[in-house]
């Protein structure tokens, strides 16, 4: 079923990003991920690197995770099990770096460094917003839309003024910009930089590689930038080490667990903010 009134293309590939954001991004996910981003591990070891999870959050996250294709349970004998990453999972992972390179640039910077994961974890929330991929699409494709406009594109079946929510929020979090009430919106800087993200992310649901991501018709398209307007992140939380740079091929990633968990937490960290949430 249509989610907009784009063409069908654009609407499946709307679609595709935002059910491979709605994988990674519910709260842990990708800390898990990480977690078995080294050889497969059998659950207690699992449960060792993410300890503030409890075990029956743990399990059901790790059951998700399977569900959706990103990790696979295998039974060597009834009491040898071990998770691992499938080869979907391997594939998405050089993803998250790029969020990282987006986030130190367009995040607005906190008293001390954040954590890699909590930035991408951030970042996340900010990209699941209701209707954020179909908005970004639109104004990535014409630049400058009305609110009416751009309600009739993006829910075409609801009163167009309910638009004006999730448009306001994505101004708020600084990916839109608008001159004011009744002018036309436009993707801020920010925004329009996470064209290579969304890109990565189109490509990867599509099954295709990560290069293929420049070559996209919307998300591939390199504009002129206004100047940046950084929002404010959330407090820092306990978090694992900092990832290295971001990469942009379809290669495996640059990092292992044994880096990322490079010291076992003493707590549990502060629940991350989930996707809706306030960010300010």
């Amino acid at each position: 079923m249509a989610i907009t009134a784009l063409p069908p293309d654009a609407d499946a590939d709307i679609a595709r990003v935002t059910e491979a954001l709605g994988m990674i991004t519910p709260r842990w996910n990708v800390r898990i991920l990480l977690a078995l981003s080294g050889p497969p591990l059998r659950y207690s070891e699992l449960a060792a690197k993410v300890s503030w999870l409890q075990n029956s959050q743990l399990h059901s996250k790790v059951t998700a995770l399977c569900d959706a294709g990103l990790l696979d349970r295998t039974e060597h004998t009834a009491r040898h099990v071990t998770y691992g990453h499938t080869k979907r999972a391997t594939a998405l992972l050089p993803i998250l770096p790029m969020i990282v390179t987006w986030a130190e640039e367009h995040l607005e910077k906190a008293d001390h460094p954040l954590p890699a994961i909590e930035q991408i974890e951030d970042s996340l929330t900010l990209l699941t917003r209701r209707h954020a991929a179909a908005i970004l699409w639109v104004l990535k494709s014409r630049e400058e839309v009305s609110g009416r406009v751009l309600a009739r594109i993006v829910m075409p079946t609801s009163d167009w003024t309910n638009i004006y929510p999730p448009l306001r929020q994505l101004v708020a979090d600084g990916l839109v910009d608008t001159e004011g009430n009744g002018l036309p919106y436009r993707l801020s800087a920010a925004g329009d930089s996470l064209g290579p993200v969304l890109g990565a992310l189109s490509a990867w649901s599509a099954g295709q590689p990560l290069e293929q991501a420049v070559q996209h018709p919307v998300w591939g398209q390199l504009r002129a930038k206004n100047a940046p307007r950084p929002w404010v992140s959330s407090p820092s939380r306990p978090a694992p080490a900092a990832l290295p740079p971001a990469r942009t091929t379809g290669a495996g990633p640059a990092w292992h667990s044994r880096d990322l968990f490079s010291h076992a937490a003493t707590s549990r960290p502060t629940a991350a903010l989930p996707a809706g949430g306030s960010r300010r």
